[in-house]
């Protein structure tokens, strides 16, 4: 109080005088405008269809446009894929190196040059590792006087003008440098059941010992760290012609056909763990608290690793003695594989000399934003990582091309003035995704709380184009309906099936890889995430839902792992143009589904995320868990728990979706409430504490294996542990570790239930 006088909002206010009243006047008019204002534009609540203001209420409440997705789809053009993909991989573009910043700057240019609202660089400091060029990696065989009977090439051969003086070559990232010299032991695939198989068996030890093991089951770091863990003192990994070569080294190989060459290598990184390993949780910039390498929360790899072609494995594998391995552990060269530890002439050893090092070096996303008309505050987020380890045509220029493609096309129709999403969509292009998901993590690092309040998904196009076949996915629950209904509206690439009726991208992906949901309905498959790309950290630090999309090859006719070629230098343009994708209609049609999925969860009025396809995943992961474990949990845990927490999220779900059927959509804070509510379900299922063991893992549904980061694995902090509870039955510390974890599991469950109820009645009971 000041004397006679007080203040409102800056105007002075003298008590008792005519000048008094009159602003009293003025304030109730201008009360009254903003009233009648706020009621034209949102409308009133308790009328069905709302009250509003000519040309204001159509443009909040206007539901997505049907033929807008189709005129984008349209405009997608395979030329121009087909340009930016020459463009991206005409040389090497390692993280980190000078070619990565000017592939950073193009981008940039290009969606500033196509009519974006914002494009910003951000730049990271990082750890991240290479070979020194100086002194090359090798592994050699030694003689009985240590003297060189056989020495690896220093780089791949040149089949197809792939010789380039910036190309490095084949190596693991992080791996230790080392001169070591030992006995060398064949392990298989380097699985935990293969040394469990070799101890049981042979009694083999490989203390002391290099192993040499071969790519394809499991992730090449956990392949490294299994062999660590019991002594080994260096790895080898090879690629066989049993998942590479057709299943036969005699086969016709690159470049004359997509399959891996004997001097193809694939590179790659050998870290457990995700984003820049010396500032873990927390973004790498400038003000950034850094770990000493020794002493990181994820240990770095201890013991030197080297990767190499089916060419020198078979020298090496033609002088090991020993037993011979069993028949599954028998590859495809025309060799008989033995376990060694021994050569079969006396004293022969086996050598690798590593120079690979760590190294800082700064890495950089490139993030172009197109604003949202409606509800700029809401982020539909479209990502491919920019780094390759070589020239990288399939992975990952094939995604960065279309994603490109995708990005001019929503420009330009946004920059006509005939169109803009009614919520904003960021495209990302990731940095040093090939080291550890670096330039994804630490943006997510970095931008947490933004991110978790306010993106809505996030659409993945790590490799776009693997081969001609038919659309392969991975995603969240929550995605499935969305995705399925953006396929349905993409057309067949291959004009033969069309003709036969098979007119969609969805009946394509129906009849090449059929399920069924638990109506009984068939839909195509969908894979579960597990950590091998970008969506990886927005899952599991701000539970942003997300979708892997790419085209694949027919894994009924193929049993590889990987397209064959995969992290060689024989990744090229010229085997994307002459074989995978010759027109690069599979790449228009990847662009195609990606961009009205994309289309459809920006402008839709209510975001098309499906809770009731959460439902009956839980129900679907519930089972495969007591299937797998049954044996373990029965007696330790109460099944019937977790069958009643899902059975209660179902009910939730049900209810959910009905009262979205009857929502009063001219009402846009109801629209907005119940998009939150989207929005925030996959948050929902994130527990702070993280899963047991891997604290920066945070979601309680999904996670990659802890024995396989490629895979994923539901209820993944349960099955960790239940997996030790099997090896130490006897262990009192980790049987109640499982009891405290499934608590967990239940309670999360539960509150996520909690959050698809009425936004007033949240509290399922009456609490005394």
């Amino acid at each position: 109080m000041m004397n006679n006088m007080s203040l409102i909002d800056g105007t002075k206010v003298v008590k008792g005088s005519g000048k008094a009243k009159y602003i009293v006047c003025v304030l109730v008019a201008v009360t009254c405008l903003i009233v009648g204002i706020v009621v034209g534009r949102y409308g009133l609540c308790g009328t069905p269809d709302g009250v509003f203001l000519p040309g204001v209420s159509e443009t909040i409440n206007k539901d997505g446009d049907a033929d807008v997705g189709k005129r984008l789809m349209d405009s997608i053009s395979n030329t121009e894929i087909e340009d930016n993909l020459r463009l991206l991989s005409k040389r090497p573009h390692v993280a980190g190196t000078p070619a990565d910043l000017e592939q950073s700057l193009i981008l940039k240019e290009f969606w500033e040059n196509a009519g974006f609202d914002d494009v910003k660089l951000t730049p990271y400091n990082v750890l991240l590792s290479y070979p020194d060029p100086k002194v090359p990696n090798v592994v050699r065989l030694l003689d009985e006087r240590g003297g060189v009977v056989y020495e690896s090439p220093l780089k791949e051969a040149d089949l197809a003008g792939e010789s380039d003086p910036d190309a490095l070559p084949p190596y693991n990232a992080y791996s230790p440098p080392g001169d070591v010299k030992a006995d060398l032991v064949y392990l298989n695939y380097g699985r935990v059941e293969d040394y469990e198989w070799l101890q049981s068996n042979t009694g083999i030890n490989v203390m002391g010992k290099i192993v040499i093991a071969r790519y394809g089951k499991i992730y090449r770091g956990s392949l490294v760290k299994n062999a660590q863990d019991r002594g080994a003192v260096g790895v080898i990994i090879f690629s066989d012609p049993a998942e590479y070569a057709s299943g036969n080294g005699d086969c016709d190989v690159y470049p004359d056909t997509w399959w891996l060459p004997p001097s193809g290598a694939q590179r790659g990184t050998i870290y457990g763990g995700v984003g820049d390993p010396l500032t873990p949780g927390y973004p790498a910039i400038d003000s950034a608290y850094r770990y000493k390498v020794n002493e990181t929360t994820i240990p770095m790899p201890a013991i030197p690793a080297h990767p190499i072609g089916y060419g020198i494995a078979g020298k090496l594998l033609r002088e090991l003695g020993g037993e011979e391995a069993p028949p599954s552990w028998q590859g495809r060269m025309n060799l008989t594989y033995r376990l060694g530890p021994r050569f079969q002439k006396l004293g022969w050893k086996m050598e690798m000399r590593i120079s690979t090092r760590n190294v800082m070096r700064t890495t950089y996303n490139v993030i172009g934003i197109i604003k949202g008309a409606v509800e700029p505050d809401r982020y539909v987020m479209v990502g491919n990582h920019r780094d390759a380890w070589v020239f990288g045509a399939i992975d990952p220029s094939s995604g960065t091309a279309v994603m490109m493609e995708m990005s001019r096309v929503v420009a330009n129709l946004v920059k006509s003035g005939a169109w803009r999403p009614r919520r904003s969509l960021m495209f990302c292009s990731w940095g040093a995704e090939e080291y550890s998901l670096i330039g994804s993590t630490e943006f997510v690092e970095e931008y947490r709380k933004t991110l978790h309040e306010r993106a809505v998904a996030y659409i993945n196009i790590d490799v776009a184009v693997q081969a001609n076949f038919s659309l392969s996915t991975s995603g969240a629950p929550l995605m499935y309906r969305a995705l399925y209904d953006a396929a349905k509206k993409v057309p067949n690439p291959d004009m033969d099936e069309r003709s036969r009726g098979i007119l969609t991208v969805y009946d394509k992906w129906l009849l090449n890889t059929p399920s069924t949901d638990d109506y009984g309905d068939p839909n195509p498959l969908i894979h579960g995430l597990g950590s091998g790309s970008d969506y990886a950290s927005l899952l599991q630090q701000t539970g942003v839902t997300s979708v892997d999309l790419s085209h694949t090859f027919n894994k009924t006719k193929y049993s590889i792992p990987l397209y064959p070629l995969y992290h060689s230098i024989y990744e090229t343009f010229y085997i994307v143009k002459k074989i995978v994708d010759p027109n690069f209609e599979a790449h228009r049609s990847v662009a195609r589904v990606a961009l009205e999925l994309a289309r459809s969860l920006a402008e839709s009025l209510i975001i098309p995320l499906g809770v009731m396809d959460y439902a009956m995943a839980l129900g679907r992961y519930k089972a495969t868990l007591h299937l797998d474990y049954s044996t373990i949990m029965d007696g330790v845990l109460d099944i019937e728990q977790l069958n009643g927490v899902i059975l209660n999220f179902t009910m939730e779900a049900k209810a959910f979706e009905q009262r979205v059927k009857t929502l009063n959509r001219n009402d846009p804070m109801a629209v907005r409430a119940v998009n939150d509510q989207l929005m925030m379900l996959e948050r929902a299922f994130l527990d702070s504490e993280g899963l047991p063991d891997r604290p920066l893992k945070k979601h309680i549904i999904f996670a990659e294996s802890s024995t396989n980061s490629y895979h994923g694995s539901s209820f993944p902090g349960l099955v960790d542990l239940l997996f030790k509870l099997k090896t130490q039955p006897n262990s009192r510390e980790i049987l109640e570790r499982v009891k405290r974890h499934y608590s967990v599991i239940l309670f999360t469950i539960q509150s996520a239930a909690s959050t698809l109820r009425d936004v007033t009645s949240f509290i399922p009971r009456h609490l005394t």
